[in-house]
This record gives structure tokens, C-alpha cells and sequence, in this order.
């Protein structure tokens, strides 16, 4: 993953670090994390904040995942309703990885991968138009995410978390998998059903 610094903002002397990546709107953010001899203290998110990050959309709805040791989730997207998302862990760790799956994109089926973890307070936020997926790689992780749109089944989009088109270097070539996620279909078979690129014009 290629990453840059690309803002650090700060409101009432909190502040985060927005880093962008090689994928167009796939941003990793570095929460400022206050410690002391009592715990720890953190602003997951706040919306002014992360509006001058670049995170525009508003969240609609709050996911929390409990997975164990070898487990891989996705790849999930959303055809008519795709939606952002914004991922963090509370327990554990994972390998959290996201794919370009806009059809026209200059970065079609490119994907990248970040280690995010309840010890780094990373997050990493995944724009309309990608795939999201993630390994466990702790004995248990409990993941948690922000969505801009609902959860509809019947517009979901399973994408083969070994798609050799796409060629995830995964931890593991033997993951635990829902059946749902076993019976996914590689971008090939799903190409008419796949988002298109829309460049932004300035």
C-alpha cells in the first residue's frame, strides 16, 4: 500500500492524521489517542472532523462482527445501494483489505490491505464502489463499522476471496468461510452487475 500524509486536523486540541492511499478515497486514519494511568481516551469519530478529511456521506447504520483465529469475511459490496464504510477494531486484530471493483476505474481489481488492530486504533475508510473483506489474525477480533447506506441482501454482491483476477495475498489459503461466502463469484461473472467509474470533474 502506497500511503501519504494528506491532512492532520484539529478541533478542541484533538487531533487525527488522514493518510490517503493508492486507491481513490480508500483513507486510513490515525486517531490522536490520549493515555494515562487510568485507560485511554479517543474520538472514533466526529463529523466535522472527518468532513474535512474527505469523508462526506453520512452514516446510517452501525455493524459489529465477533470472528475467530482464521476467519476471512467478504468480499462484500452492494450493487444499487453500495455503501461506505468506515472500519475499526475494538479486539484483536485483522488484515483488512479493499478492492477497486468500479468498472472503468484506472485502478480496476487493484487492491490493497492494512493491518488494523484494537492496540494501533487505525481506521480505514472504504468509499461507494469497493470491496471490503478482512483475515483474522487474533485468537478473536471484534470489528466495528459505520455504513452510508442499509443492509440489503438481495442487492449484495460476494465476490471470491480467492479470485485469482484480483490476486489477494492473503494470510492463509485455507480460511474459515460463512457458505455464503464459499458459494462467491469471481468479478468476471459479476462484471454486468459491477459499479462504473465516474471521474470526478473540478
Amino acid at each position: 500500500m502506497i500511503e501519504k500524509p494528506e491532512s492532520s486536523n484539529r478541533r478542541n486540541n484533538i487531533a487525527m492524521k488522514i493518510i490517503c492511499t493508492e486507491l481513490e478515497g480508500v483513507l486510513v486514519i490515525s486517531p490522536d489517542v490520549f493515555k494515562d494511568s487510568r485507560g485511554f481516551f479517543l474520538e472514533t469519530y466526529q463529523q466535522c472532523k472527518y468532513r474535512e478529511g474527505g469523508i462526506v456521506e453520512p452514516f446510517v447504520q452501525d455493524n459489529h462482527s465477533r470472528s475467530t483465529r482464521g476467519t476471512i469475511r467478504g468480499l462484500h459490496a452492494q450493487r444499487c445501494h453500495p455503501q461506505g464504510k468506515l472500519i475499526r477494531v475494538l479486539q484483536g486484530e485483522i488484515c483488512d483489505v479493499v478492492v477497486d471493483i468500479r468498472q472503468g476505474s484506472p485502478t480496476f481489481r487493484h487492491w490493497i490491505k492494512t493491518e488494523l488492530s484494537a492496540d494501533n486504533f487505525l481506521q480505514c475508510y472504504i468509499p461507494p464502489g469497493f470491496a471490503h473483506g478482512f483475515f483474522v489474525r487474533s485468537t478473536v477480533a471484534e470489528v466495528e463499522y459505520k455504513c452510508t447506506d442499509f443492509y440489503d441482501p438481495s442487492d449484495e454482491l460476494r465476490i471470491i476471496w480467492n479470485d485469482p483476477a484480483i490476486g489477494i495475498e492473503w494470510p492463509t489459503a485455507d480460511p474459515l468461510l460463512s457458505d455464503k461466502d464459499r458459494g462467491g463469484q469471481t468479478l468476471d461473472e459479476l462484471l454486468e452487475h459491477l459499479p462504473r467509474y465516474r471521474r470526478e470533474v473540478a
